[in-house]
């Protein structure tokens, strides 16, 4: 690999196409065969392998890393898209490895945003008008289809599939080769196909540093809402009732009440168990 000197300069290799459109930061590489389209804007310190494309009307963040082959902001895969300007985003600190695909967005003026600080593994697809989180970890071949939305601190299994439209909660994990087809409820483990709820994901919600008052909050909200029986209506007034008031029980609370595609419910097997 290429390590530039601290000069404030760029290193471009000589086989690489760059438009004349493009603005390229300070300590950026730029590999061999790369291709930058019209408009794309690279920050300072970010490193693009040899063969990536990243297409126009991309901004790429600062200290990023782009692994050979990878594709970032190409033409959506949709019917619906006729040429529309829209825009991909993707935050600093974010790696994104060999042959990963990123599209932009279905919709005039509209875009795709990966957050800081993501790792998005080789081979992951992640669709146009997504949006994704500060520190999303997607493994191999995990793919998200338009529209979905990942909250921060997600961690999505190698070959996962997320339906259009589906929701992450912050947070949450999903077990490798699920298949998503409803919501996922902040803070919790999902696993199958179709992929449901096995229990909280307490490992994830420590190493975020959440205190542990909260997590007390979030298990009692979390035994309300999956263990009580009770509609997912009369569970959030439940909570909203029984619960502590904090941010993320606050959380918790709004994302069910704005889950239209409903949640990914327990599954049977593991209730009977942990009952």
């Amino acid at each position: 690999m290429i390590t530039p000197e601290n000069t404030g300069e760029s290193f471009i290799h000589s086989s690489a196409v760059v438009s004349p459109s493009a603005k390229i930061g300070k300590n950026v590489i730029i590999g061999a065969n790369c291709v930058i389209g019209d408009e794309v804007e690279i920050g300072d310190g970010s490193n693009i392998g040899p063969n990536a494309v990243i297409a126009k009307w991309t901004t790429i963040g600062k200290d990023c890393r782009i692994y050979q082959f990878a594709s970032v902001g190409e033409t959506p895969q949709d019917l619906k898209f006729k040429g529309e300007r829209s825009y991909t985003f993707i935050g600093d600190r974010t790696v994104i490895r060999e042959g990963a695909t990123i599209h932009r967005a279905t919709g005039e003026e509209n875009e795709t945003r990966v957050g800081n600080d993501c790792l998005l593994m080789a081979y992951i697809h992640v669709a146009h008008n997504c949006i994704l989180g500060n520190h999303v970890i997607m493994s191999n071949l995990a793919s998200c289809a338009g529209h979905a939305i990942v909250e921060d601190r997600v961690v999505i299994g190698g070959m996962a599939g997320v339906h259009q439209f589906v929701k992450i909660g912050r947070n949450a994990m999903v077990g490798g080769m699920s298949k998503l087809v409803q919501d996922v409820v902040p803070y919790t483990i999902v696993d199958g196909h179709p992929a449901k709820v096995v229990g909280l994901n307490s490992v994830g919600i420590s190493r975020a540093g959440i205190p542990l008052e909260a997590r007390r909050n979030i298990k009692k909200a979390y035994k309300i809402l999956y263990r009580s029986g009770l509609s997912l209506a009369e569970a959030i007034a439940v909570i909203e009732q029984e619960v502590d008031s904090c941010e993320e029980v606050e959380h918790f609370l709004r994302f069910l009440r704005n889950a239209e595609r409903g949640i990914c419910r327990e599954r049977r097997d593991f209730e009977e168990k942990e009952s």
